[in-house]
């Protein structure tokens, strides 16, 4: 089994700046308390390949997390694919940017889960968990990269 969860939010900042930090995953912490470390390999700018590998914490279990930069187009598109082998996986993710008039940015964020082994039984119990915090998640977002980035 498997399924998405998505959030739009509005982002009152123009959108190549919203993309730079967005593409930065080591931003990720800023906004998802589940991230407990993270590191970008190589340590350089964000491309397609870069894999960004986390520590997480869900349901009270530590465990260790790659993502895999799968598409990148400035300032519009990032795409994502998890590498590593948890019970449950986000095999596909990605951000949707959009500029809006006032120098803001409509972003769509997303993620599609999936279930391998004993993860098949869970991956409903963590949609559902996903889906209801969707958008406290996008709220995040929004908070932490206005508080982020400076105004123009």
């Amino acid at each position: 089994m498997s399924g998405q969860f998505e959030a739009t939010i509005e982002i009152d900042r123009p959108v190549e700046a919203v993309f730079d930090y967005l593409a930065d995953g080591r931003n990720d912490p800023q906004f998802s308390p589940r991230v407990l470390t993270i590191e970008r390999v190589p340590d350089a700018p964000t491309a397609v390949g870069t894999v960004f590998r986390s520590t997480v914490k869900d349901a009270g279990m530590k465990t260790s997390r790659e993502f895999r930069i799968t598409e990148l187009e400035a300032p519009v598109r990032i795409r994502w694919a998890e590498v590593s082998k948890n019970s449950v996986t986000a095999s596909e993710g990605g951000y949707d940017l959009e500029p809006m008039a006032s120098d803001k940015s409509r972003v769509r964020i997303f993620n599609v889960l999936e279930g391998h082994g004993l993860g098949k039984l869970l991956v409903g119990l963590a949609l559902t968990a996903a889906r209801k915090d969707a958008a406290a998640f996008g709220a995040r977002i929004k908070a932490a990269a206005e508080a982020a980035i400076p105004p123009r």
